[in-house]
């Protein structure tokens, strides 16, 4: 920052500095001013303490002012780089939006977090503090579920924020929810399990997953979540859900469909493997408990940080009714005889600290304001076309003309530079064309213009 935008900062900023909603009026200076061309691309600003000092209002203030700019899209923050104007806010013109290119992952390609709000600094001091405390022998082979201490911090976490109803000793930690699924698999195909029921559509991830051991049957979904009744047809006595924020559809599974299904796996010996997928991110309200909660004795529970941190982390747990818990703990040993000790407890440090909710609240402001500025520009761009899924997670479902071939339209997006994913590809039986759209790592400005050339592609569909 220069000494002379140190020294007039504060006049380029005028707003009431008293009293409830500074932050927000310091938001719309700063955006005024971005806007108006008195803060040019490229301005590096103050850290938010340096801010807070010379406008005289509390540093949370700023960094949250910062943060939802960030998320807008109209400011760029970046480890060792500091906060930046970005291009991004200045003035553009459609032509602008037209000529856009994307420079990082595909715009509108669903299941990828912003990886640029992954919490570096705070990662970096909860590995830190890890390896100052960590004992010499927390570094031998240990329990293959992972360290108790670990699991521990974990099973508080779930209990307080998802309603488990768990201890540590329930838990087995995971190299990911990937690694879960084939877990799960092979030790039901060993207690007898010959198939499984997925929803249909779902995600073709956890279907090639499961496959390596059993045969996947579908269960039609709908805007209550999974058909249970459709379930208790066949002769399936597993079956695999998304009951907090359903991929691909973002229905919610209903409070019916839920007793309908511990009903189902009680009176069957059935059990329910819960992928808790998407439940850190709901928008319009709080979410509901998991179902393991409520059944914890016919529920296999899996989930994973890969869409609240990263992927590249390799990071998830499972938990399991007794009778199957050996088991998996067994077969995990075989396998590989544990996870990555310093990550895992580089994590647990993380949730203790509380910098964990942190990092979540702030992805939480971010991708709200992505998914609204997404529905607005599908509003404008593709009027008439149904968008659905409740306001969670990172992705939503726009249908597509009847008769549209959505592979084709899919695939002729991506060679716009575009990552919408068919829906026709998460499902096993044929139903109505549809393109799952990923919003939470791109920014606003950056959706409009996606929006734009998809615009273009669906009016002019491509042959296959």
């Amino acid at each position: 920052m220069s000494d002379e935008l140190e020294d007039h900062l504060e006049a380029l900023l005028s707003f009431e500095r008293t009293g409830r909603g500074v932050a927000g009026r310091l938001t719309a200076a700063l955006r005024t001013a971005i806007e108006e061309g008195r803060l040019t691309a490229g301005t590096r600003l103050p850290s938010s303490r340096e801010l807070a000092t010379e406008l005289g209002v509390s540093r949370g203030v700023v960094v949250e002012a910062y943060e939802q700019l960030i998320a807008e899209g109209w400011l760029t923050g970046r480890r060792g780089s500091g906060t930046t104007v970005t291009s991004a806010g200045q003035p553009h013109d459609a032509s602008a939006r037209d000529s856009f290119v994307p420079a990082g992952p595909l715009p509108l390609r669903p299941g990828i977090p912003d990886l640029g709000l992954f919490p570096r600094v705070a990662w970096r001091r909860a590995y830190e503090s890890v390896l100052t405390t960590m004992r010499d022998t927390d570094l031998d082979y240990g329990d293959p579920a992972g360290p108790a201490a670990v699991r521990e911090q974990l099973a508080a976490y779930l209990r307080r924020v998802r309603a488990a109803r768990l201890a540590a000793a329930d838990l087995l930690l995971t190299s990911g929810a990937a690694h879960a699924f084939s877990l799960v698999g092979m030790v039901l195909r060993a207690a007898g399990h010959r198939a499984v029921a997925i929803e249909d559509p779902g995600s073709q991830g956890i279907r090639e997953q499961l496959a390596h051991a059993l045969t996947v049957r579908p269960v039609p979904v709908d805007e209550e979540g999974l058909d249970v009744a459709a379930l208790a047809r066949t002769d399936v006595r597993a079956v695999v859900v998304t009951p907090a924020h359903q991929f691909p559809t973002g229905s919610v599974l209903s409070p019916t469909r839920r007793a309908e299904l511990i009903a189902w796996a009680r009176r069957t010996g059935g059990v329910i493997i819960e992928d808790d997928y998407d439940a850190e991110f709901r928008y319009d309200r709080d979410p509901v408990g998991c179902v393991q909660g409520v059944a914890p004795d016919v529920t296999i529970y899996i989930g994973s940080t890969s869409k609240a941190l990263a992927p590249a982390l390799r990071l998830g747990w499972l938990s399991a009714p007794v009778r199957h818990l050996a088991a998996i703990r067994t077969k995990r040993r075989s396998i590989d005889l544990g996870g990555p000790v310093l990550e895992q407890h580089a994590f647990a440090n993380l949730v203790g600290s509380g910098a964990y909710d942190r990092h979540l609240r702030r992805a939480r402001r971010a991708y709200r304001i992505r998914r609204d500025a997404l529905v607005a520009a599908l509003e404008t761009q593709l009027p008439g076309l149904r968008i659905h899924g409740v306001a969670a997670g990172l992705h939503l479902v726009l249908d597509l003309p009847p008769g549209s071939d959505d592979v084709a339209v899919a695939a002729a997006a991506s060679r716009a530079g575009l990552g919408p994913l068919a829906l026709s590809a998460c499902r096993m039986v044929d139903g109505p064309p549809g393109l799952v759209l990923g919003y939470a790592a791109s920014t606003p400005d950056e959706l409009a213009a996606a929006t734009v050339t998809l615009a273009a592609v669906i009016h002019h569909p491509p042959s296959r």
